[in-house]
């Protein structure tokens, strides 16, 4: 494993720890090991637990998991102890080919909350391939007539592994005619040559056999070998000659079946047949290149076959020999190299790995929502790719790592106002003209009990008869609530009370589910003149009051109660307000609403006339008097969380004369009652 940095160890411990530290604050964590290909199963790679800042008992917990796109099950985690280990062989050349650079990916997942981390494994090679002739004997005709120095091309061996372990180097059985040349050039391709020394002579030696090794710079070094079979000939001494070695050709990836690639040309001093020149590639040839290409042998033209695709083949070699028509063949060579250039004919694509749905309404600004990738397989500006959502969604998009983003709430949800979202990510690549891709994510957002119950109307007012039928409907309360499902679920209740010497539940019932209110028993006007009840709801910052006067036409009032806020920190007083209640004849008019609505931070109240007093949050008078009229209104104040029956918030009362004076009335009317023999008359229509 471990990191590959120089200096003492000690040292580099404490630097690894503080970057991983430094890494991990930031929130795009990348974590780097190596291992070297071919490891046992088993082997250790990293404490990936640990360099990432996981305690091991939150793993399971938080449902860690690694996944690798591609890669298999070639690395595992030990959920027990946090280390990353080797899980199946892992060969370099299978996974990276001949690149420089080969790494595995990871991305280690987390959840509750939802994490991702980055982690890159390189797979460091090791020398595991020997060089590899494409042949095991290459035969090989020279005509006698050469001269010293000619050059014959020779295939070289092939190393699958990269580095030093790829450096070949070559030699040859010592001899008197024969040496080795090699020539590098800039594209790091090297030829390899056979150069004759001196003079051959067919009628002293006809045929040479020799060895030629190529040697890997691994160590141990790894050796590979080809019989080199050498036929001396005594014919047409002239080989064909390209007028240079190497040839470099450019073609789009988009270029038609048939397209002329490059047309090669040859030429040979000698006459007749021997003059007479043919292309072909030179074997052995590269199935890439077959399935590739297609040379004429007569005009030496080279043109496409089928479709090039710079994403599987950005470079091509092709080795190519004329040789003439005489009795004993000569030919000459030369190399074609073609580069693929890209265009823009890949599409990015979009992935959606983790998704948290659905959300609560309530949620923060910053939850991350869903994990996305991008990718393209283009390059350049053609691969380069940018991510945009919908427009007007309260979310956004936040870059992680590269190609790897969070979609994270960006503004408040209110269920109420928008249940769900279709959002649609697009991804845009920077070619001309660009390509797009786009994925859609479905969000949901759930209900929070985050409004309260509301009555259909603020009043209601019903007429009921005296000596009414114990048990009958009266009327009904009606209330809504917007959330959903239990959330919405409305029950009521009755605030109890006195009333006199008896409960208010003795004379009023309500239904809890159907808000239908009953009367329990006869009502009596000349024994109850004001019946005052609160419906209520579960919710504790909403208060309902009512009253009910008793007679031959009652009538039934329901109102909401104010709610008045403190100052920040400060406590919540419930007041109710005052409506305009139904007066008695003698009681005058009773002035408008006393009192603040919800939200407000002040009441106002009269002392009587011209005596205004403007009170503050929390203050307000044990009683006081309505212009116009001789009633009192008596407010009593109760504690916060306060146990006690809170339906008793306002009572009326009158002035003694005017108690006297009706008390005198009451018994005049009983007295009249009784002369009629106890009967009643019903103005229900008045």
């Amino acid at each position: 494993m471990l990191f590959s940095w120089r200096g003492d160890p000690g040292a580099r411990r404490l630097l690894l720890s503080l970057l991983l530290l430094a890494a991990w604050k930031t929130g795009s964590t990348q974590v780097h090991y190596s291992v070297p290909e071919e490891a046992k199963h088993g082997t250790f790679v990293g404490r990936i637990a640990q360099d990432l800042g996981l305690e091991l008992a939150e793993l399971v917990p938080r449902l860690f998991r690694v996944a690798s796109k591609g890669r298999g099950d070639l690395l595992e985690v030990n959920l027990q102890n946090g280390i990353l280990f080797v899980n199946s062989r892992i060969d370099r050349e299978e996974l990276c080919g001949r690149s420089a650079e080969c790494s595995i990916h990871l991305e280690v997942i987390v959840e509750r909350p939802l994490q991702i981390f980055h982690v890159e494994v390189e797979v460091k090679d090791i020398n595991d391939n020997p060089p590899v002739f494409p042949e095991n004997k290459k035969r090989i005709i020279i005509a006698e007539s050469r001269p010293p120095e000619t050059r014959f091309p020779l295939d070289g061996a092939t190393d699958a592994d990269v580095g030093v372990n790829s450096a070949l180097t070559y030699r040859i059985d010592p001899n008197d005619y024969f040496a080795l040349d090699t020539q590098n050039n800039r594209e790091q391709t090297s030829s390899l040559s056979l150069m004759l020394r001196k003079s051959l002579d067919r009628e002293e030696i006809q045929e040479h056999r020799l060895l030629l090794t190529a040697n890997d710079g691994g160590k141990p070094e790894l050796t590979g070998t080809v019989q080199l079979l050498i036929t001396i000939l005594d014919v047409n001494d002239n080989a064909p000659e390209f007028d240079k070695f190497i040839y470099k050709v450019r073609v789009l990836e988009n270029a038609f079946n048939g397209t002329l690639v490059f047309k090669l040309n040859a030429t040979d001093p000698d006459e007749g047949i021997n003059g007479e020149i043919i292309y072909l590639f030179r074997r052995p040839v590269s199935p890439t290149v077959l399935n590739a290409f297609i040379i004429n042998p007569k005009s030496g033209e080279i043109r496409t076959k089928g479709k090039l695709d710079f994403e599987e083949n950005k470079f091509y070699e092709i080795s190519v020999e004329a040789v003439d028509q005489g009795n004993i063949p000569m030919a000459g060579h030369c190399t074609v190299l073609v580069e693929i250039l890209d265009i823009n004919d890949n599409a990015p694509e979009v992935t959606i790995t983790s998704l948290s749905l659905p959300v609560l309404e309530d949620a923060q600004v910053g939850t991350v929502i869903a994990l996305i990738s991008v990718s393209d397989r283009d390059s350049g500006a053609n691969g380069q790719v940018t991510c945009s959502l919908t427009p007007h969604v309260p979310f956004k998009l936040v870059s992680t790592f590269k190609y790897y983003y969070s979609l994270v709430l960006a503004n408040d949800l209110d269920r109420e106002s928008v249940a769900n979202y279709a959002v649609v990510v697009t991804a845009r690549d920077g070619g001309s003209p660009s390509l797009s891709a786009t994925a859609s994510v479905f969000v949901e957002v759930a209900d929070v009990n985050d409004n309260v119950p509301e009555f259909s109307q603020r009043e209601y007012t019903v007429f009921v008869k005296e000596n009414n039928t114990p048990g009958s409907h009266i009327f009904t309360l009606s209330a809504r609530d917007v959330d959903v499902q239990e959330n919405a679920l409305v029950s009521y209740s009755l605030v109890e009370r006195r009333v006199g010497e008896r409960a208010l539940s003795s004379y009023v019932s309500v239904h809890a589910e159907s808000g239908k209110v009953y009367a329990l028993q006869p009502l009596d006007h000349e024994e109850l003149e004001l019946l005052q009840f609160q419906p209520r709801q579960p919710n504790p910052d909403w208060r309902y009051s009512a009253s009910l006067r008793a007679g031959m036409h009652s009538s039934v009032h329901l109102e909401e109660a104010g709610i008045l806020r403190a100052g920040p920190g400060g406590p919540d007083q419930q007041w109710p307000t005052v409506s305009s209640a139904t007066p008695e004849p003698e009681a005058g008019e009773v002035s408008p609403p006393v009192g603040a609505g919800v939200n407000s931070n002040s009441w106002t109240f009269k002392y009587g006339p011209g005596n205004p007093k403007q009170s503050g949050p929390g203050e307000l008078p044990d009683k006081f008097i309505i212009p116009g009229s001789p009633a009192i209104i008596s407010i009593r104040q109760e504690p916060t969380n306060s146990q006690i029956d809170k339906s008793d918030f306002i009572t009326f009362g009158k002035k003694e004369e005017t108690k006297k004076k009706k008390k005198k009335k009451k018994g005049n009317k009983t007295q009249e009652k009784k002369e009629k023999g106890n009967s009643t008359t019903d103005n229900s229509d008045q």
